[in-house]
């Protein structure tokens, strides 16, 4: 097509195609939600690099919470009667660290004594399997011999030579082991010496109808955690006793440390603890004279029943009483999360959940069940 003056006027169709396409642009949120991408990712890793290093102390402060918890109600009582409660705190934690140096030292010597005896009797033993051996398999072995070629081996040498390097090692981890302790029973006396002031200082930062749920929760964690422990420990104290009365009567020998082995096991281990604690005392005493194991048997076994159906409701009736069941299964799930540390913490913090539950969560009565109630 021409124009006025003859020359040809250019095709929009070909001009149009030889044109490059406009480029896309990029959209204006997403350099913003890049940044903040990474910033989310810096701050998890930063999150991240932070607790890995206060994992140690965050599990110390959950498990001076607890022990805070335990001897509050102790504590409580003795500030009701104008004693202080710095001086009233020291005092519980005083009178638990007793109790606990009584359980070692029984136990250590009920431990040491056996060592010794096993150690004394050895040469003993071996001479008694030496001759086994030679009249069962006809053989001639040397004591002597045999005794001589395992003190000079070469496994020996390289055991001891390993025992002395880690030396260090085990002074270290001791060493550690006791700091945490110290950080524990510090931040146990803070806690519980300043429990009041603690929790005012945490209700004066939230409305009035939220700090009166606070307080009853703390009330209700207090109550159910020290009520669980101490009737435990009643408990342990009347299984204890009634344990010893028998073996000093029978004239097993460790009578004072196998009753408090039986009542502190069988209380404060859930499920398989009355298994544990009965079965030392009935093999020292089938040491002694098979009889009196038998004996042993037999009280363990109707002390359980005396236990289950007349001790035990009446001493549970006020506070939480936990289905074996379970507490066996809070023991293997705190284990599985923080070791050591959430097996000894799991009971208390069951009972101090089952405590919120009968609280805060209403029941109802089942109405059609055909089962009949046992």
């Amino acid at each position: 097509m021409a124009g006025s003056d003859g020359t040809p006027e250019p095709d929009d169709g070909a001009s149009a195609a030889g044109a490059s396409p406009p480029r896309p642009r990029m959209p204006r949120w997403l350099p913003r939600a890049f940044a903040v991408a990474l910033s989310l990712f810096a701050l998890y890793q930063f999150a991240h690099w932070v607790f890995d290093r206060l994992v140690g102390l965050l599990v110390n402060v959950l498990v001076s919470f607890f022990c805070a918890l335990a001897i509050e109600p102790a504590v409580d009582w003795m500030a009701r009667r104008h004693v202080r409660r710095g001086l009233a705190t020291a005092l519980v934690m005083l009178v638990v660290f007793a109790a606990a140096g009584l359980f070692l030292l029984a136990l250590g010597s009920l431990l040491v004594d056996q060592i010794r005896t096993i150690v004394h009797n050895l040469p003993q033993y071996v001479d008694d399997v030496v001759a086994w051996v030679n009249r069962t398999f006809h053989t001639k072995l040397d004591t002597g011999r045999l005794r001589d070629r395992f003190v000079h081996s070469d496994w020996v040498r390289t055991y001891l030579a390993q025992g002395a390097t880690s030396v260090w090692g085990i002074s270290a981890t001791v060493l550690g082991t006791l700091f945490q302790l110290f950080t524990v029973l510090l931040f146990t006396y803070y806690l519980a010496a300043d429990g009041p002031r603690l929790r005012r200082t945490l209700c004066s930062m939230l409305p009035p109808a939220r700090q009166a749920e606070v307080l009853r929760a703390w009330d209700i964690a207090v109550a159910k955690t020290g009520g669980y422990l101490y009737s435990r420990a009643l408990m342990a104290l009347v299984s204890g006793v009634a344990h010893y009365i028998l073996l000093q009567v029978l004239g097993v020998p460790y009578a004072p440390a196998l009753g408090v082995w039986v009542g502190l096991v069988s209380q404060f281990i859930p499920t398989v603890g009355t298994y544990l604690a009965g079965a030392l005392p009935i093999l020292i005493a089938f040491a002694e004279d098979p009889w009196d194991a038998l004996w042993v048997l037999c009280f363990v076994v109707v002390y359980q029943q005396f236990e289950n159906y007349l001790l035990q409701p009446r001493i549970t009736a006020r506070t939480v009483d936990i289905h074996p069941a379970v507490a066996f299964g809070s023991v293997i799930a705190g284990t599985a999360l923080l070791g050591a540390v959430g097996a000894l913490i799991a009971i208390p913090a069951t009972a101090t959940l089952q405590g919120f539950f009968s609280a805060y969560v209403r029941r109802y009565e089942v109405v059609g069940s055909a089962e009949p109630e046992e």
